[in-house]
């Protein structure tokens, strides 16, 4: 019998009927705001000045809260809503009305900071700023899944005494008194980041509040067995399947198309609460169920729904970061393969990119190549990409895969930097004169197969298609291809040597797995996915220059986002590299508007989500039960087995 974790209590006492009514109340409330003014100035980005016609974050308040009433609503078994939420649980209402209330302040107090204060909003705002409040207030008086216990770090007290004399010195750098103890020369180091010793103490008292936050909601969840589903006809099975994906394409296209960072702040808020909501509600495990039993059309779905993203799109501005996505997941997929299945840690993945890159750069006709007469068909001239990747992994790997852990990552990291060294070099000055050195292979042409332009537009039923439109269905061909051979391998007997390799490489070799030739495989096939991409990548973007293929940098793809594309987006897997991907190429597109202070955020953002989420946004269940054996729900039976890692 298991020990008794969780409880279901409402936070505020309040009688269920109550609360339940207030939450719906709010949420309806917080949803009608988007057909009001919010300010009385289109100089706010999106102009919220009309009525009857919601825009941009207008558009999220009503979303949510339309969420936050249907969650009510399917929660107590309304007929036809009931599906909404199968598991009957409460946590998804407040987690809905929280995602509206962070949505609508947050565009209460942009508007008030960007406006000079409250008095620029319209009656609008402050329906959204109340209505949110009320849906959130109502919630919490609902039976809540909470944790008898928390536990939670301690904060020491030097750490108050840090917040305390960062204050002190700002205030000292606000009046000067503090430059005169500061060596000549460093002062405009601290006079121009005053915002740092403000940001400090904030940072320290904002995780002191989520402590006592978290200490006085205590919200959990309890797994409770999803009702038995009516069962469907295949064909509307595969209809809901659409549906669902159709709604997912609407959801990216809104977020990728956000033409500011206020509104792609104000989607990021919604998105991550939105999907906790459904989470706890049970409809993303119902969407689970579904897709696992239609797999092939499920898989099919998902193609045909990022193929259908650029003929939403009026322009191919979008379109090329749907591109750049597309390319970013493909080559992290490749890692995974390195780093999620054998477990070996490279640090200079993205030099095969380059490879690639180059490789069918050299050959694919461009005027600044040293094989000017050379102008290969595409499909050849990937597989040249490819196979040059691949010659270069065995290359590597065969001295160095004999090396573990540290050591081979610090071996990677330098093989990294040596092909971008090499690669600038090779100018015909400093050495051979093959890659054109800092200035890297331009004009390369555009793709032409089967007479198709892939460098025109097209009309396409009707609707047109760009440049990069095009790149987007051939990028999409490529993933398939990736995609493909990572499913395929991860299930042969070779992916499950890996995966023994990763666990335990002694017990392993002991069983009687090559140790050596298992992980030379491994990093060849990375290397040889990563080539195709890269092949693909120089005629997107139509050259190639060493400055693409850094360690660092505050554009993707470079060997430390593609690692955290796969960490953060769940090592082993086929959707989590892709997803992660996607967000880390998303997310510092979007925050351009932060300027120089673009990477703290991304920073804060990937420490916050290593701290939540460390086994990655969709993880295994292997990994899940690494990192949360000692959290794993409680049972909705006190007689239910309780789950371990060895019974998984």
């Amino acid at each position: 019998m298991t020990t008794k974790t969780h409880e279901t209590t409402p936070v505020l006492p309040l009688p269920e009927g109550v609360a339940r009514a207030v939450a719906l109340v709010g949420g309806v409330i917080a949803a009608a705001s988007a057909m009001m003014s919010w300010t009385w100035t289109s100089d706010f980005p999106g102009d919220l000045t009309y009525y009857g016609s919601p825009a941009g974050l207008q558009w999220l308040a009503l979303v949510g809260g339309a969420l936050t009433a249907l969650l009510v609503l399917g929660s107590y078994g309304t007929p036809g809503i009931r599906w909404i939420s199968p598991s009957g649980g409460k946590n998804g209402i407040l987690f809905a009305a929280l995602g509206t209330m962070a949505v609508c302040w947050y565009t209460v107090a942009a508007i008030s900071v960007q406006l000079g204060g409250l008095a620029n909003l319209e009656p609008g705002g402050w329906v959204a700023a109340i209505g949110s409040l009320i849906a959130v207030l109502g919630a919490l008086g609902l039976p809540l899944d909470r944790r008898l216990t928390v536990k939670q770090p301690t904060v020491q007290w030097w750490w108050y005494a840090v917040a305390a004399a960062s204050v002190l010195f700002w205030f000292g750098l606000d009046q000067g008194w503090v430059l005169v103890a500061i060596p000549d020369g460093i002062e405009d180091i601290f006079t121009t980041n005053t915002w740092f010793f403000l940001t400090l103490p904030a940072a320290i008292l904002l995780f002191k509040g989520w402590l006592l936050l978290d200490k006085a909601l205590r919200i959990g969840r309890i797994e409770r067995p999803l009702p038995a589903v009516r069962e469907l006809s295949s064909w509307i099975e595969i209809l809901l399947i659409a549906g669902i994906f159709a709604v997912g394409l609407a959801a990216v296209t809104f977020g990728v198309s956000a033409e500011y960072g206020e509104l792609f702040v104000g989607y990021l808020l919604l998105i991550g609460f939105a999907t906790a909501a459904l989470n706890s509600s049970g409809l993303l495990a119902r969407i689970r169920d579904l897709t696992a039993k239609h797999r092939a059309v499920t898989t099919g779905g998902a193609f045909a729904a990022a193929g259908a993203f650029p003929f939403t799109q009026s322009s191919d501005t979008y379109t090329l970061i749907a591109v750049n996505i597309l390319i970013f997941a493909t080559v992290a997929l490749g890692l995974n393969v390195v780093v999620g299945l054998a477990g070996l840690l490279d640090l200079g993945y993205v030099a095969f990119l380059g490879v690639g890159a180059y490789a069918a750069a050299l050959v694919s006709g461009s005027p600044f190549s040293v094989f000017r007469g050379v102008h290969l068909p595409f499909p050849i001239a990937v597989l040249i990409g490819a196979l040059a990747a691949l010659v270069f992994g065995v290359v590597i790997g065969a001295p160095t895969l004999r090396l573990r852990g540290d050591y081979l990552a610090i071996v990677t990291l330098g093989f990294g930097e040596i092909f971008r060294i090499t690669m600038n070099n090779m100018d015909g000055n400093s050495g051979p004169s093959l890659t054109n050195g800092p200035n890297g292979i331009a004009a390369i042409p555009d793709v032409t197969m089967f007479g198709f332009d892939f460098g025109k537009s097209h009309n396409i039923l009707g609707i047109e298609l760009g440049k990069f439109g095009n790149y987007l269905l051939l990028m999409l061909v490529a993933t398939a291809i990736v995609v493909t051979v990572f499913s395929r391998v991860s299930d042969s007997r070779i992916g499950r040597a890996w995966v023994a390799i990763r666990e335990d490489e002694t017990a392993a070799e002991a069983m009687g797995i090559n140790g050596f030739r298992v992980k030379l495989i491994a990093f060849a096939l990375g290397a040889t996915l990563a080539g195709l991409a890269g092949a693909v990548q120089a005629h997107v973007a139509s050259a190639v220059s060493p400055d693409q293929y850094l360690f660092a940098g505050a554009v993707p793809p470079n060997s430390a986002f593609l690692l955290a594309a796969v960490i953060l987006g769940g090592m082993g897997t086929i959707s989590g590299p892709l997803v992660g991907a996607a967000m880390l190429f998303l997310i510092p597109a979007k925050l351009q508007f932060l300027q120089s202070y673009q990477l703290l955020a991304f920073g804060v953002a990937l420490i916050l989500l290593m701290r939540f989420r460390p086994e990655g946004l969709i993880a295994s269940r292997r990994q899940k039960l690494e990192y949360h054996e000692a959290d794993i729900p409680a049972q909705a039976s006190p007689t239910d087995d309780a789950l371990s890692k060895a019974g998984a």
